[in-house]
């Protein structure tokens, strides 16, 4: 991890000499999700870039100054930035974890993360409501005279994942019973898997040094062939290649590329996260039917 130390002065994202407070989370989803409930009152910013992989981040220098500079800093938790506990007490700021009070799903399978909690909750609607009230609870704390706003707007927020709730479900409705299974590069869906009645598949559990290991691409072809599942799926943030071979020896369609862990440009797919809930849901019904719906 580059990690230096860390002085005290503007902000390195731009929101210096705004006189707002200023907000950092660890990934653009997040961000995204803070910055409906903050509205134009704080100055919210990802210390990850669009496209970055978040489990291994190694921060920068300029990162840890942001932090310290920062009023407070929202990370997800769930063991997802395994980076961030140092990168905390390096920089002295304020934390407060958006996964707090969610019910954790272990990762499924084998291995060092076997029984560990996955860390992709925002992946659920239900749980992502929860991360909208821990940001409200903090920005409140952060400042108290902005409550009423806080209020307001992660009332109206929640109001917007439930509409994106009923798109979700009604789409999945689409598919065929024995066609409801998600096979993924990463095991990132498991929320997504649980509250859609989905039967779940992936690669390797969470992206890092071992991915797509023969023993792995096996595995999931073997998963695939015995359920005969139509189509697999890869995250943007990952190669797929490992999945195309998955595909070609399984006899599955490759269904398309999935966002988990961020956003796109504000021209691209996945601008915000309510979008990407639609997006990816949008493209594994798609994939699965064959674009036949």
């Amino acid at each position: 991890m580059a990690l230096a130390a860390a002085g005290c002065g503007s902000s390195a994202d731009g929101s210096g000499g705004s006189g707002k407070p200023k907000v950092l989370t660890t990934f653009t989803v997040t961000a995204d999700i803070v910055r409906n409930v903050a509205g134009d009152r704080v100055d919210v910013a990802s210390i990850t870039k669009i496209g970055s992989e978040i489990h291994g981040y190694d921060p920068t220098p300029g990162d840890i100054k942001r932090a310290a500079d920062a009023d407070l800093v929202l990370d997800n938790g769930l063991d997802l930035e395994r980076w961030f506990d140092q990168f905390i007490d390096r920089t002295g700021a304020k934390r407060v974890t958006l996964s707090d009070g969610v019910e954790p799903i272990p990762i499924a399978g084998g291995g060092e993360y076997a029984g560990k909690p996955n860390p992709h909750a925002w992946m659920s609607i239900s749980d992502g409501k929860i991360y909208v009230e821990n940001a409200r609870k903090a920005l409140t704390d952060l400042d108290p005279e902005g409550a009423a706003t806080y209020a307001a707007n992660a009332k109206a927020y929640t109001a917007e994942l439930d509409e994106v709730a009923t798109f979700v479900r009604t789409e999945i409705d689409k598919l065929p019973e024995n066609e409801r299974a998600l096979v993924s590069c990463e095991g990132a869906f498991s929320y997504l898997a649980r509250d859609l009645g989905l039967q779940e598949g992936f690669l390797w559990p969470v992206n890092a040094d071992d991915q797509g290991t023969p023993r792995q691409i096996a595995s999931t072809i073997e998963f695939v062939r015995e359920r005969k599942v139509p189509a697999v799926f890869c995250e943007s943030t990952v190669s797929d290649r490992p999945q195309q071979q998955v595909a070609k020896e399984s006899g599955a369609r490759l269904g398309g590329k999935l966002y988990v862990d961020s956003l796109s440009e504000a021209d691209g797919p996945v601008p915000t996260y309510l979008a990407l809930l639609r997006k990816d849901v949008e493209t594994i019904v798609a994939g699965l039917t064959g674009g036949r719906t």
